[in-house]
């Protein structure tokens, strides 16, 4: 009798799931970026998939990737610093912010064609890719095909360890949700059933100062995180995490110079940002007081510094 109390508990918040995923609104795209409506909203048709982008400033070509769940407003602090040096730009992944998103394995394999597909479109050419956890280890994978158009790379709290789970180190809320999201059935159900309560608690374990995230930056996350599709293609994302990892074993054939940059309360441990680190020839290490994995947020200050000191 208990037995099956569960499993009809069960099925009826998987019901219950299913019922508030098909009424959730659906955002309709932000036609201005709403930390500098100065800046065109830009979409570009990228290896068959509609792409969000933008481009500002004047200097080097300069291209941000975000990290994983986010988008390219993560760098609305770190954008305005930049494009007095830089010619800046910046682009949300498939299954990421407002660009297409696709029925496929959200592989590292998926964001590394992706992005260099995206330097072809717009021939980009002399770029360094300066990249936050997932963004910062996809220009260290490009880097290591030795693609032409890349001349440094920035890579910041890299996303390389832990199997794949760094995020579950970012507090209670974001170890009990990403744990269950690898379950079958009941991670589909935890997804369908997120509010903005629980994905701004989460977000707040990427940084040291909660005040870092804007209600801007938390409203944009909410909308693009309830686009229909976002939830199955940000759950494979997260099973597919594990390969991210795999990625240190190509680090040895980077023959381009290479910055590290580490929050000082990053998600990762200090054994394993040695570990990566010692694996990129020649590369140089940087740590960051009071900053956490969402680095650009935290201290975009320091970090453009370190950037316009580098490139």
């Amino acid at each position: 009798m208990t037995l099956l109390l569960l499993i009809a508990g069960l099925l009826s918040v998987v019901g219950l799931s299913l019922v508030v995923e098909a009424m959730r609104p659906r955002p309709e795209e932000p036609r201005t970026l709403y930390w500098d409506p100065s800046i065109a909203i830009q979409y570009a048709r990228v290896d068959g998939l509609r792409i969000r982008h933008i481009k500002t400033g004047r200097g080097p070509n300069l291209v941000l990737l975000h990290t994983l769940r986010t988008q390219l407003d993560i760098f609305e602090r770190l954008v305005p610093r930049l494009a007095g040096s830089f010619t800046v730009h910046a682009l949300d992944y498939p299954g990421h912010g407002f660009s297409d998103i696709p029925n496929t394995d959200y592989r590292p394999e998926l964001f590394v064609r992706i992005v260099e597909a995206f330097l072809d479109q717009a021939d980009i050419t002399e770029a360094t890719l300066a990249g936050v956890s997932i963004g910062g280890t996809i220009p260290l994978l490009i880097a290591a095909k030795r693609n032409p158009r890349v001349k440094r790379v920035v890579s910041i709290n890299p996303y390389d360890y832990g199997k794949g789970r760094g995020i579950t180190r970012a507090n209670l809320v974001a170890k009990l949700v990403f744990t269950l999201a690898r379950v079958p059935v009941l991670g589909e159900t935890v997804m369908r059933l997120r509010n903005p309560m629980v994905e701004r608690r989460i977000m707040e374990g990427g940084v040291v100062d909660p005040a870092a995230l804007t209600p801007g930056f938390l409203s944009q996350i909410v909308a693009s995180g309830a686009r229909a599709g976002h939830y199955r293609a940000f759950l494979n994302l997260i099973r597919h995490a594990h390969l991210w990892e795999g990625a240190r074993r190509v680090y040895g054939q980077v023959a381009i110079p290479v910055l590290v940059v580490y929050g000082e309360r990053d998600w990762s441990f200090g054994e394993e940002r040695r570990r990566t680190a010692d694996a990129i020839p020649g590369a140089r290490l940087e740590s960051v007081p009071g900053g956490g994995h969402f680095l650009p947020l935290d201290q975009p200050e320091r970090l453009a510094e370190l950037i316009k000191g580098f490139a």
